[in-house]
Order: C-alpha cells, then structure tokens, then sequence
C-alpha cells in the first residue's frame, strides 16, 4: 500500500508543478504529511539532488522514494513524477503547433511566470530558514559561507561543481568532519 501511496504522492507532485525546483514544496509537503521523513532529511535529498548529474526533479524523486521503500519505493517515485511529465507533454506537443501565436496561450504563458518565480523564492526562503537557523539561532558561519558561494556564482561566474566543493571545505572548515 505504501508503494501506491509513494506513487499517487509523485504523479501529485508532477500534475501540479512545474518540474525541477518548482518541485521542491510539494515533495517537501508529502513527505511530512506521510511523515516519510523529517524537514532536516528533506534538506539532504535537496544537496545529494543538486549535486548529482541529471534532472534535479527526477533525482528528488529518485532518492525520496528511495529513502521511503528502498529501490522500489525509487522506482515508484519515478514513475509517478514522471507520468505526468509525458502525458502533458504528449499533449502540449501536439497543441503547440497550434498554439504558439495563439493571444490567449501568450497571456496564459504571461501569468504562468510569476507563479514560478513565487515558488522559487517560497522554496529559498523554507530552505534558508531549515539551513541557516540552527538550534534557535542562526549559523553566522553557514549564512558566511551561503552569501559567499552566492558572490562567486554570481560576480566569478564559478560553476556548480566548484561552488560544491568550496562549500565542502568551507563546511569542514567551520564545523568538522563530525
């Protein structure tokens, strides 16, 4: 039963987001409303997501389903998020064409944007707050090092990988390897 709950749980997520980090809230609600993991676990399949090589949304899945039931609860999960990701591309593929200098799927695509970029910043803000505020305070060295990574994406238009590694070392640095 839990594997059909892990499944219904992924297609929700694919059916009302809008793939990659847009994902973030609704797994992050299903996975405390089953109570399949805490916030703090949560947070890790983020960073193990964003480090490894393909879909951010896909390795969420992946790795939460995993975390759940094992390599068929990461199957369950994947094949939930991305049934909907097929379907409705299926069809908007087919529409497009039709579409594309359609007046009212322009304005649909116009107010779709902000949505998005609402949930991004919803999704920084739960995420800063479940990194940077540790044990009723917050972590000046993790605030330190967050704001520093974002200078060197930024301005040094350093890649991902780099920044993940400083990150690393600076981690180490500040709080040990225990």
């Amino acid at each position: 039963m839990e594997l059909l709950e892990l499944f219904v749980s992924f297609v929700k997520v694919g059916f009302t987001s809008f793939g990659g980090m847009s994902m973030i809230p609704l797994m992050r609600d299903e996975m405390l409303l089953h109570h399949w993991m805490s916030v703090d676990d949560f947070s890790n399949i983020i960073a193990i997501a964003e480090m490894t090589p393909g879909p951010f949304g896909l390795n969420c899945a992946t790795f939460a389903g995993m975390q759940v039931n094992g390599i068929i609860g990461g199957l369950a999960a994947v094949l939930g998020v991305l049934m909907p990701a097929y379907t409705l591309t299926m069809i908007v593929a087919a529409m497009f064409a039709k579409l594309k200098h359609n007046n009212v799927f322009e304005h649909i695509l116009y107010v779709i944007r902000p949505i998005c970029i609402g949930m991004l910043i919803a999704v920084i803000m739960s995420l800063c707050i479940s990194n940077y505020y540790i044990d009723n305070h917050f972590s000046v060295s993790g605030i330190f090092i967050g704001i520093l990574m974002l200078f060197l994406i930024i301005k040094q238009h350093w890649t991902v990988p780099k920044v993940i590694l400083m990150s690393a070392a600076l981690g180490i640095v500040f709080y040990g390897i225990l």
